[in-house]
């Protein structure tokens, strides 16, 4: 039985690791996705010393201690296929402005999340996250085939949970106690998804919101 539990979790592993073909760039008008690499880890170090970047996160990502064991550890995770980090980049001046993830791999389900996402606060409500998500998204129920992208926050990040209804997710509830904060605070946090029948509509309103 053992046997057989290790030989089902080896081959989940294994269809993990090739569902999302390395490496994968995504980019628009306004924003470019590349695959995160060391050689940007000072640029997102220094961006990431803005505490109020990490007031309703889970870590401290203004540690730079912290900071560059996520960014490391994001690498050697992608490597086994368990999740997949991008650089996001102005597209104009080619200026890293922040980072995003796609992780927690279900894909014998075809489901994924995105998340982890921070920016430059200097690029806060300017557009780049919007044209962030459609590209993601789009990758995924186009290029993946997922039925389902979900997306998740603190219950009391009000700013980013108009961000992510305004791309068109529904909220699904919240999960109570879902995770400890770095100051021992209990954090609440919202669900939200989108689904493989909701995207046609949902990325017509992302690409034409005036319609």
């Amino acid at each position: 039985m053992l046997k057989l539990v290790a030989t089902i979790g080896l081959l989940i592993k294994l269809r993990s690791m090739n569902w999302i073909q390395h490496p994968v760039i995504l980019e628009s008008d306004k924003v470019k996705l590349l695959p995160l690499d060391h050689a940007h880890f000072n640029d997102l170090l220094a961006i990431a010393r803005q505490e109020k970047i990490w007031e309703f996160f889970s870590v401290k990502g203004y540690d730079e201690v912290v900071m560059l064991n996520h960014l490391r550890s994001s690498i050697l995770r992608r490597q086994n296929g368990e999740v997949y980090p991008f650089t996001v980049t102005d597209k104009v001046t080619g200026k890293i402005i922040g980072s995003t993830l796609l992780y927690n791999f279900f894909p014998e389900f075809r489901k994924l999340e995105i998340g982890w996402t921070w920016y430059d606060p200097a690029y806060w409500r300017t557009g780049h996250n919007r044209q962030c998500k459609i590209l993601l998204l789009t990758y995924c129920f186009e290029v993946l085939n997922t039925i389902r992208v979900q997306l998740i926050t603190d219950e009391n990040n009000k700013r980013s949970a108009a961000a992510i209804l305004g791309i068109g997710a529904t909220y699904e509830g919240t999960l109570r106690n879902e995770r400890i904060r770095y100051n021992g605070a209990y954090r609440n946090s919202m669900m939200f998804s989108i689904i493989d029948s909701e995207w046609p509509e949902v990325k017509e309103k992302l690409i034409n919101p005036k319609k």
